[in-house]
């Protein structure tokens, strides 16, 4: 009796070993793949999106979109701000499919401005300037790779005014603390519309009052010059 015991003991001591051999590959595996992921996204052609009736059109990912999307839409010169997913390598990605953090894809927002009123300098001011930069895969309460912050670039020029402005802050907080990725803008898949203008139709909504409201107030209050006359508090 005592021997069979011991021998189930042994098989299950056997198996437990394969399993977490087994679980260590898969988990080895699967950074191996999204590290080779991130990089072949670092490595695409940007594309240049063509401006409309004077407006120019830029890509940003900080957090829950219906933040960003508030804060964008109180800066002057910024004409529509859209909520929507970017920055993974799956097709009509949903906000069901993009919460799996399986899609690859962050909540972004795509921004119309006036570049005469705005520039695409001070767009990324407001970016960077209404975050926690520091923080990986998320802002605030919202945390996973779909909020993970992205600043996409179109062109040579955005890139160079992207990696000055990292490198300025990381003067003040340490090399390499910016958490933001910078990469090449392929595609925006504009979001389900329920999510547009939601903080403006969902005021009394927990979140918006818990979360994004504060963080539009805090972000009003360090760039009063750059905000919309009816924005002003």
């Amino acid at each position: 009796m005592n021997e069979n015991i011991f021998t189930m003991k042994k098989y299950l001591l056997i198996s437990f070993s394969l399993l977490l051999v087994s679980i260590q590959a898969s988990c080895q595996s699967n950074k191996s793949n999204k590290e080779a992921e991130a990089k072949a996204q670092q490595e695409q052609t940007p594309i240049q999106v063509e401006g409309k009736n004077g407006y120019e059109y830029a890509y940003f990912a900080s957090g829950c979109f219906w933040c960003v999307e508030a804060i964008y839409e109180s800066v002057k010169g910024v004409k529509e701000s859209i909520s929507g997913y970017s920055g993974g390598y799956t097709e009509n990605p949903t906000y069901e499919a993009s919460n799996t953090g399986r899609t690859g894809h962050a909540e972004a927002v795509e921004i119309m401005y006036d570049p005469k009123k705005v520039s695409f300098s001070d767009l990324v001011d407001v970016y960077f300037g209404s975050q926690n930069i520091t923080q990986v895969n998320g802002q605030g309460p919202d945390r996973g790779s779909q909020y993970r912050s992205i600043i996409f670039y179109q062109n040579e020029d955005q890139k160079q005014i992207i990696d000055a402005k990292i490198a300025e802050l990381e003067k003040v907080i340490g090399e390499g603390n910016v958490a933001a990725e910078v990469l090449p803008f392929q595609k925006f898949w504009e979001g389900e519309a329920y999510h547009q203008d939601y903080e403006k139709r969902n005021p009394f909504n927990s979140y918006i009052l818990g979360v994004s409201i504060p963080r539009l107030i805090k972000f009003q209050q360090k760039f009063p010059h750059l905000l919309k006359e009816d924005a002003k508090h």
